[in-house]
Parts: structure tokens; C-alpha cells; sequence
């Protein structure tokens, strides 16, 4: 079985702080080739999903079929949108 790619995309920032690893609203990563430049409590939160999604599950979605999460930083709370490219 071949694994989809995953893509994630800052869509928000909530907190009332800039992000302390530099992400911006619009920044993209590919989970395959750019895991290193994602800060690493995001992606702590990521690979959950991520891991589900690559091996055929599913995962519950907003009304518009979205997927997102955010980062466990308070201060931040950068929402993240996961897509799958097959």
C-alpha cells in the first residue's frame, strides 16, 4: 500500500502571541520533506493524525470535510489544516 502525502498549512493564529518558531499564516510542509523545519510541539500534536490518514483511517472532519488542529502552545494556538495528496 502506498502512503498518501500529507501536507499541512497554517490556516490561523488565536493566541495573542507571534509563534516562537517563526511560523506565519499560509507557511506549507510536506510531512515527507520538511518535518524538520515544523516546531516540534506541532508536530507532536501532527503525527497522531498523520499516522491514522497513512494507514487507511479516518479521522472526524469539519463541515466543509477539513481536517485541523492546532498546537498545544497557549500563548499561540496556531491552527494547522491537513490535507492528503494521493
Amino acid at each position: 500500500m502506498k502512503k498518501p502525502k500529507i501536507k499541512l498549512t497554517l490556516i490561523e493564529q488565536k493566541g495573542h502571541m507571534g509563534c516562537h518558531h517563526g511560523h506565519r499564516i499560509g507557511d506549507t510542509f510536506d510531512f515527507d520533506t520538511d518535518r524538520g523545519k515544523l516546531c516540534p510541539m506541532a508536530m507532536h500534536v501532527a503525527f497522531p493524525y498523520i499516522d491514522i490518514l497513512r494507514y487507511g483511517g479516518t479521522l472526524p472532519s469539519r463541515p466543509d470535510g477539513s481536517i485541523v488542529f492546532c498546537c498545544p502552545d497557549a500563548d499561540v494556538i496556531n491552527v494547522f489544516r491537513i490535507e492528503m495528496e494521493e
